[in-house]
């Protein structure tokens, strides 16, 4: 156990919900390069390092901000402990380290820290950091790989999550499927918790309900229908009368199984009056057994698989002879799910078998038949809700797993974490590769409104540069292509970066970090952006600029640092 040392009044969060989280879920090269520091007398250096991204994922233009209340308690946590300590005493690594060394790491936390960030859920955009952390050199360096851990998976699925939600449209539900496909117990865990934070409404993941209060969901699967060979397979048919129906103190129901058949019968007396694709012959009985304990089981809230036979020829009809029957006893069945087929036929057919139902019948025996829920699933991603609002359908919620959980569009978001100032002097990275070449020093960071109330463009400043006023024109530049240039003279101006980790006192006391509120954040941010940015199919790039001061200071320092060729 770590115990840091804080102000008397300090807000200090738990530990990370993953017990793998502490110091030494990191890479090899940063403990190396801390030792080389102490041993060198640097290690004390007040250094800022910066943590972004370089591209936004899915061939989109935006990215949801994920992982920072698991990165504030990393910090508020974060320290060596003595098995740690002798644990890497044990390694090679370890073999050519000064013992003092192991001594100077059990002296580290994160009092010395101070943690700026944007607010999580924020949609984010490439080059703007989503975390600054300054500190002292060794710490700073430290916290390196486990942050980038924590925040990119949570970033991509966020992401991921808030695409789907936008292409399936804000009338639908979106239920996360993907524990059983995600890519270990924390993948399946994690993503369940940031497919909600970016728009997804319940999760079938009970241990992520239990955890961060996500609704759970679910049904039942095909094997609990094959499981039922008959009506042998029910045996306990008695179900009680619901209360709206005034069942309390009356008669229960001795022989459910028999209502279903006798509903069955009924439905058989309207086959011929369907449409010629929507009348069946025979469905299968055992299925009818396996909905009819099923609803026994669950009566309010009875939604059934109907596609593990034939959707049309039995398994509607069986739905159906469950539902009348539980309608009469009071209670109101939720819906159907598709797990396989033409999803938008199907649902489009599975609706108008049910209105015809509900018309043939009439609405005393069959009302709100044709308004029950169809829940689709079946290996559904980004491209299957596109086309299907393309052709149509009849879909009222969506459960979506592999393609959401395992990102399997892009894997990986790709956040890096730079050096960009010690003690003081801003320091920068250069490379071939432009899109590689670092922002250097401690900056600040504007997001800046169009008249309309739309955000337009995010502007990054030194840090002693004042920030830009409403109704005052700014010259936003490219960070490096000299001709891009705008002036901008904004609505509104909202700082990104907030003080979320303030050294001794923890975590700032208006932080809220809950994930209810990070969730809202996300709704809010994205709706605060264009369409063109939102679109499916060529958005229109978000822009990200610097001011003229600190596009001067960049290009100055680049030719500083950088050195000059010779031809012979």
């Amino acid at each position: 156990v770590v115990v840091v040392a804080m102000d008397a009044d300090a807000r200090v969060l738990g530990a990370p919900h993953n017990a793998l989280v502490t110091a030494l879920l990191t890479d090899t090269y940063q403990l190396t390069m801390a030792y080389a520091y102490w041993r060198n007398g640097t290690h004390d250096r007040h250094a800022v390092f910066e943590l972004f991204f370089r591209a936004n994922p899915f061939n989109g233009e935006f990215t949801v901000f994920a992982g920072l209340e698991e990165a504030l308690r990393y910090v508020s946590n974060f320290g060596f402990t003595r098995d740690d300590v002798a644990y890497l005493k044990s390694t090679p690594v370890g073999a050519n380290m000064e013992e003092e060394f192991f001594d100077f790491l059990l002296t580290l936390d994160g009092r010395e820290l101070k943690v700026y960030a944007q607010h999580e859920g924020s949609v984010v955009f490439p080059r703007v950091p989503l975390l600054r952390v300054e500190g002292p050199l060794a710490v700073v360096q430290l916290l390196e790989t486990t942050l980038l851990c924590l925040v990119n998976y949570a970033s991509l699925v966020a992401t991921n999550a808030a695409r789907h939600r936008l292409v399936a449209g804000p009338d639908v539900s979106l239920l996360e499927f993907g524990l059983r496909r995600a890519q270990g117990v924390d993948g399946g865990v994690s993503a369940s918790r940031y497919a909600y934070l970016g728009g997804f409404d319940a999760t079938s993941n009970v241990e992520a309900g239990r955890q961060f209060g996500i609704p759970i969901k679910g049904t039942h699967a095909h094997s609990y229908v094959q499981s039922h060979a008959g009506w042998d397979c029910v045996r306990n048919p008695k179900l009680a009368l619901s209360a709206k129906a005034g069942g309390e103190g009356k008669k229960a129901c001795d022989d459910f199984p028999a209502l279903v058949r006798d509903k069955m019968r009924q439905l058989e007396r309207i086959r011929d009056d369907m449409e010629v694709d929507l009348q069946w012959t025979e469905t299968n009985e055992s299925e009818l057994a396996a909905f009819t304990s099923y609803a026994l089981a669950f009566p309010s809230s009875f939604l059934a698989l109907v596609d593990t036979y034939d959707v049309l020829k039995s398994g509607l009809p069986n739905f159906c002879a469950v539902a009348l029957a539980l309608r009469e006893l009071g209670y109101a069945a939720l819906g159907i799910r598709l797990d396989s087929g033409d999803l938008s036929y199907l649902s489009k057919r599975a609706r108008v078998f049910l209105v015809n139902v509900e018309r043939l019948l009439g609405t005393k025996i069959a009302d709100n038949l044709s308004a029950v829920t169809i829940t689709a699933s079946n290996d559904i991603h980004e491209e299957v809700l596109y086309s299907l609002r393309q052709h149509g359908h009849e879909i009222d919620a969506f459960g979506i797993g592999t393609h959401l959980v395992t990102c399997l569009k892009q894997p990986a978001l790709g956040c890096v974490y730079k050096l960009v100032e010690v003690d003081g002097v801003p320091r920068i990275k250069l490379s071939e590769d432009i899109g590689k070449v670092t922002i250097p020093g401690c900056k600040n960071a504007y997001r800046m409104f169009s008249q309309t109330g739309e955000a337009i463009v995010d502007v990054m400043t030194r840090r002693d540069e004042p920030a830009p006023k409403i109704g005052e024109r700014i010259l936003c530049r490219h960070p490096f292509l000299e001709s891009k240039r705008a002036y901008v003279v904004p609505s509104k101006v909202e700082p990104l970066f907030h003080l979320m980790w303030d050294g001794a006192r923890g975590v700032n006391a208006d932080v809220d970090l809950s994930l209810e509120t990070s969730r809202a954040r996300c709704a809010e941010s994205i709706r605060q952006l264009r369409s063109d940015h939102l679109r499916y199919t060529n958005p229109t790039p978000y822009k990200v600029s610097v001011s003229a001061s600190l596009y001067d200071f960049i290009h100055t320092l680049w030719l500083a640092e950088a050195p000059v060729g010779e031809l012979r």
